[in-house]
């Protein structure tokens, strides 16, 4: 697996991955999800986005944006045949790297509070519930993560890295 920067030209494939990677909440909240609403090639220019690679195909998408509340996980998303093999542990880790490198204590995310799956999952690996707001039409569920110091340079981040 290889995580990268997206480029430009990586667009259609990253689009192609939100997409199918939310479809299946589209049913359970009852509208699509924001990261099925945005212009990639927009953020792709504005934001910190990265993917994984693997056998040649986009995997995983990781959209990161500093906001006046901090370093905030905006969009990860895996192509389903790709769950379970490590993508979304990976863009996760990055995630934390990218904040600690721009001198962040913490990280933020929101997800719907109808994606259970998701709130729990983000527990396990640290995140604490902090608020539940309505926000662009969506009930959301923010959470937040202390992030700990990385220890020398050979950390799982470092080495994941690009």
């Amino acid at each position: 697996m290889r995580v990268r920067l997206a480029q430009p030209e990586d667009t259609a494939a990253v689009s192609k991955c939100v997409a199918t990677a939310y479809a299946d909440w589209v049913p359970r909240i009852g509208q699509k999800p924001a990261p099925m609403l945005q212009d990639y090639a927009a953020v792709i220019q504005t934001d910190h986005v990265v993917v994984t690679e693997q056998d040649g195909e986009i995997a995983g998408v990781l959209v990161l944006r500093e906001t006046p509340e901090g370093f905030l996980l905006d969009n990860v998303a895996v192509l389903p045949s790709r769950r379970g093999q490590g993508v979304g542990k990976a863009l996760l880790v990055h995630a934390e790297h990218e904040a600690r490198e721009r001198g962040y204590t913490s990280l933020y995310l929101y997800t719907h509070e109808k994606m259970a799956e998701n709130i729990a999952l983000y527990a396990r690996v640290g995140y604490v519930e902090i608020e539940r707001r309505e926000e662009d039409g969506f009930r959301r569920v923010f959470m937040r993560k202390a992030l700990q110091p990385e220890v020398g340079s050979t950390s799982v981040s470092a080495i994941v890295m690009y």
